[in-house]
């Protein structure tokens, strides 16, 4: 007969280290409900409110985050031009859903919106272009990944990171400079969103936040399913020795490939979904801080090779990053007030020191796992073997 655990056999269990993931979470948490009661004068609609948009964009940077540990957590590609797909998957889903360009100074490619809602019936106008936004951003994504793969997946790490740099910046440049392309500077205002005329708009961003939610889930199970196939198992052995995985037969150009595709595809499909949460793109949004380094800071505090982790650094980084624009609202020194987007960058950058010197794996490590197949097959197999166990126990008199 299995005895329950004791208290002691609990503590035995846990480790201090254990502790840390769930500390950080209620921190960051408690601390950004008592703010933002205080500044609300404790009104619970308001709080709800910005605690609904805070985790919206929670989820869609754990997407980018989820892309960038696929690269880096698994494969060991140091990719350092997020915003690359995060801008192109953006733009992408955003002229894919708008209607036809009108007027002296609005000037962009695409207007399928009204086009794509070709199904008479299920309301389609409503959802089935934002589909195709999506996946038309993540194909785009990928393609973009694939073409600069051909030459980068043969280079050294810091290359490799230079490459990526110049991409990311070299798309900036186009969406700011190309005018017809994406309206350059004045930016892709009024993109339509997703279910947005079926509810009223003070709930919609309870649907945006669903939206969002399932999304991340679907994308989430999808990369661990993959991550725990033999598919996985290369990436990781890629990321520790490509000359040992090259000599047990792997292409490792190939797989190095085939991930970095995988990852820009999901930041794509992030991409997309900034456009649809804001409903409008600016060129301003996307610098090297806000879309690449924000993204290394949520995989870096939440544990690399760690999907869990990653979607927990996303939470406890713009958590922080949340929390030090909202002490703008209290009654501080003029040389504090005026410098708190600052103090906000020094406080994601003391986070991730933090984190590399007391924690180099971040806040949840990764678990080393050799197969789904062979988890099963353990856990059955020592089932089996406990309650043939239990079976052949006799009651001593």
């Amino acid at each position: 007969m299995k005895l329950p655990l004791s208290v002691a056999d609990v503590r035995s269990r846990i480790k201090p280290g254990d502790l840390l993931a769930p500390a950080a979470f209620l921190i960051v948490t408690a601390g950004l409900l008592f703010i933002l009661a205080d500044r609300s004068g404790w009104d619970a609609s308001r709080v709800l409110n910005f605690y609904t948009f805070f985790l919206t964009f929670v989820a869609i940077y754990a997407m980018f985050a989820l892309g960038l540990n696929i690269h880096w957590g698994y494969t060991g590609i140091l990719n350092f031009g997020v915003m690359a797909f995060f801008l192109l998957g953006a733009y992408t889903a955003a002229i894919i859903t708008k209607p036809p360009a009108s007027g002296d100074f609005v000037e962009y490619i695409g207007g399928y919106g009204e086009k794509l809602a070709f199904l008479p019936f299920l309301n389609s106008e409503e959802w089935l272009p934002f589909l195709f936004g999506m996946a038309t951003a993540a194909v785009v994504c990928g393609i973009l990944a694939f073409l600069v793969s051909i030459p980068a997946m043969r280079l050294r790490e810091d290359y490799l990171a230079i490459v990526t740099i110049g991409i990311a910046e070299l798309l900036r440049r186009i969406t700011i400079e190309e005018q017809w392309l994406v309206n350059g500077t004045r930016g892709l205002p009024g993109i339509p969103r997703p279910l947005g005329g079926l509810v009223e708009p003070g709930d919609y961003r309870f649907v945006l936040l669903g939206i969002v939610v399932v999304v991340l889930m679907i994308v989430y199970f999808a990369v661990e399913r993959g991550i725990r196939s033999p598919w996985g198992r290369v990436l990781r052995a890629l990321r520790e020795d490509e000359l040992a995985t090259a000599a047990s037969g792997k292409n490792v150009f190939s797989f190095k490939s085939q991930s970095f595709v995988l990852g820009a595809m999901i930041m794509g499909m992030g991409g997309a979904l900034y456009a649809y949460a804001f409903s409008a793109l600016s060129s301003d949004t996307f610098n090297h801080f806000f879309a690449t380094f924000l993204i290394w800071a949520m995989l870096i505090v939440g544990g690399p090779g760690n999907n869990k982790g990653v979607v927990l650094g996303a939470y406890v980084v713009w958590g922080f990053w949340n929390i030090t624009l909202l002490l703008q609202g209290y009654d501080m020194p003029g040389v504090i007030a005026t410098r708190i987007p600052f103090i906000r960058e020094f406080v994601v950058g003391v986070l991730i020191l933090l984190v590399l010197l007391l924690r180099p794996q971040g806040l949840m490590p990764e678990v080393r796992r050799v197969s789904i197949w062979v988890e099963r097959h353990t856990k059955a197999t020592s089932g089996l073997a406990q309650e043939s166990a239990e079976q052949t126990e006799t009651p001593s008199n």
